[in-house]
């Protein structure tokens, strides 16, 4: 299966999010990551522009991985959820963490 690290960065948040039950049971959900590409878009709401523009960019393009920023956008509005952003590989222990954990599970070739 082919796919990228955005769309797996994308896809990491969108299920994290389903599984804690945000929009329904879920509380206050802070989202912190390392990708630049997840928090940008919701700190600088680059989504409510693709919304307005029929999910086309400002080249009028359609938007890289639409088919999961649309899901996460719903989502993320239906309930109370914040991101941060830590540096990548910089000591931060959960994000450390997390990415032992994903270099971990890739099927070795």
């Amino acid at each position: 299966m082919h796919t990228t690290n955005q769309r797996m960065e994308l896809v990491a948040v969108l299920e994290a999010l389903r599984s804690l039950g945000v929009g329904s049971e879920a509380g206050p959900v802070e989202v912190v990551s390392d990708s630049t590409y997840v928090v940008k878009c919701f700190h600088d709401r680059w989504w409510a522009n693709w919304q307005r523009n029929g999910w086309k960019n400002s080249k009028k393009q359609p938007v890289a991985n639409a088919d999961i920023w649309q899901p996460l956008v719903e989502l993320v509005n239906s309930g109370d959820v914040t991101f941060r952003w830590v540096k990548g590989h910089s000591g931060d222990p959960m994000n450390d963490l997390v990415d032992e954990l994903a270099v971990a599970a890739v099927p070795a070739v």
